[in-house]
């Protein structure tokens, strides 16, 4: 009890003053491990993406590709983004040119995760609603959604595409905005403070 009066003496005290209660920003070490947590599944998802083109090795798809490229981007954006969801935060901070404390270190390359993940969620739902008039190139639609061919082979539900192909593609090109967030970073300018 004597914990709540003070909580309400301080609320009291606030608006007597005429300031309004603010919510506080994401502290750095939130922000830091939500990042840290996004980009290793991110990055585990997109290792996991590869595997099918890797064990089918382009033999077994529904349409001839170039099964390779894929394996290895998937490959290469997964494991930097797990890379980066462990290595300490000095060694990415001199990567950058970047203090260890400076919020941007963590948070523009989470903006660039989150803007393409959102985009490639949607890409995902617009390549299952899609018409099979409208003919869509297998090869275009296995670079914009690395799951495509499990519609070809499968033709899954409406819900499976809702929550586990398009999120999954979410992830993938999440981890993909990550490590271009990352090198916007590093080979950006630096400004003079």
């Amino acid at each position: 009890m004597k914990i709540l009066d003070q909580v309400r003496s301080a609320q009291l005290d606030a608006l007597r003053l005429g300031t309004a209660v603010r919510i506080r920003v994401m502290s750095g070490r939130a922000l830091r491990t939500s990042s840290r947590i996004a980009f290793f599944l991110c990055g585990l998802i997109s290792l996991f993406t590869g595997v099918p083109f890797l064990m089918l090795r382009g033999a077994d798809l529904p349409v001839q590709s170039e099964w390779v490229i894929f394996v290895a981007i998937l490959g290469l954006v997964g494991l930097f983004s797990v890379t980066l969801a462990v290595l300490p935060r000095s060694w990415i901070a001199k990567a950058c040119r970047k203090d260890r404390d400076d919020e941007q270190l963590f948070l523009a390359p989470f903006k660039w995760l989150g803007g393409f993940a959102a985009i490639s969620y949607l890409l995902a739902l617009v390549a299952y609603l899609a018409p099979h008039r409208w003919n869509l190139d297998s090869q275009v639609m296995f670079s914009l959604c690395p799951l495509y061919f499990v519609k070809m082979t499968f033709d899954p539900s409406l819900v499976t595409t809702f929550f586990l192909l398009a999120p999954m593609n979410a992830a993938v090109y999440g981890s993909l905005g990550l490590t271009l967030g990352y090198a916007w970073l590093a080979f950006r300018k630096r400004t003079s403070s």
